[in-house]
């Protein structure tokens, strides 16, 4: 990468080409399932997980690569893509489960575009929790992500869905029609759902976020297996800069420089993002980097501590 002031401040319009984006930040996002360095612990962890067809809740602060794990385990083990819930104070275990407009159905019936058949399927979508439920061959991938900014009741919600693996839509058990072929999540695919009722075959592998902003039941913690991610350590990081910018980190070189005052921070109580360090590291390791006069005002800029406005 090379560092160019492509704005100057000037007003003056001019053509610019902007050098290549960092590796996470191409577009359409591809998984970084290789360039991930699973801590100590992590991998027996997730084993668990899989053997016990259990959940995984990881704990740790943002940026950590929570929600990685579950793009190298899927690749790994040829899970398919991963559905994902993120989790806000106004979700909800229905909206997870399904979607159904049923305001749309009924415009649809006053306004005759049903051509008067009455049918529900169109108005019917699978959440992605609910999609992750869906018979398979193989368990399907589900990545939860900040469970802990749920509102209080959510996680109790989940407790009985996630130990019988099957959920029944209401509205489809008293349809006239006995099966109705339903969208699932992210994509255009439909599944037939026979009475109403979704019964997971194999049970999905499920990663659950957690900030450690909030404390959960005891019944929910029991059902999870949990792992808490270990703070960085400088040969960590030296291994995911290197597995993502595809550089060689000099001893004593400014990139080391940056990995030692990333984990120094951090030791110290700083709340700082992984992604944060590579950002740093991809400009000041470009064939230009900023000036003397600025290049301590980026690493700032890019290393400011997340606790703070």
């Amino acid at each position: 990468m090379t560092w160019s002031p492509y704005y100057t401040g000037d007003g003056v319009p001019r053509d610019v080409e902007l050098a290549p984006p960092p590796p996470w930040r191409t577009f359409p996002r591809r998984a970084m399932a290789k360039e991930f360095q699973p801590p100590a612990g992590l991998v027996e962890s997730v084993n668990a997980a899989l053997h016990l067809r259990r959940p995984l809740l990881l704990t740790g602060p943002a940026g950590s690569g929570k929600s990685t794990v579950i793009e190298q385990v899927a690749s790994e083990l040829k899970l398919g893509g991963v559905l994902r819930w993120h989790i806000t104070s106004r979700s909800t275990l229905t909206d997870a489960l399904y979607r159904y407009d049923a305001l749309g159905r009924i415009h649809a019936q006053r306004l005759g575009q049903s051509g008067g058949v009455d049918n529900i399927a169109p108005f019917m979508q699978l959440g992605p929790l609910g999609t992750a439920l869906l018979p398979s061959d193989q368990p399907n991938a589900l990545l939860i992500d900040e469970v802990d900014k749920s509102d209080l009741d959510l996680p109790s919600d989940l407790l009985d869905v996630l130990e019988r693996g099957e959920f029944e839509i209401p509205e489809l058990a008293r349809y006239q029609e006995d099966v109705v072929s339903v969208r699932q999540w992210g994509g255009d695919e439909h599944h037939d759902i026979e009475r109403g009722r979704v019964r997971c075959t194999q049970f999905p592998f499920i990663v659950m976020t957690s900030n450690g902003e909030r404390d959960f039941p005891a019944a929910f913690l029991r059902r999870c297996i949990r792992y808490t991610m270990q703070p960085p350590t400088v040969s960590l990081l030296r291994q995911m800069i290197m597995a993502h910018l595809q550089i060689d980190i000099e001893d004593g070189g400014p990139v080391q420089d940056l990995v030692e005052e990333f984990v120094a921070r951090v030791d110290g109580g700083d709340s700082l993002a992984i992604d944060q360090l590579l950002n740093a590291v991809h400009v000041m390791s470009g064939t230009t980097v900023p000036g003397d006069g600025r290049r301590q005002y980026v690493v700032e800029l890019l290393m400011r501590e997340l606790s703070r406005a």
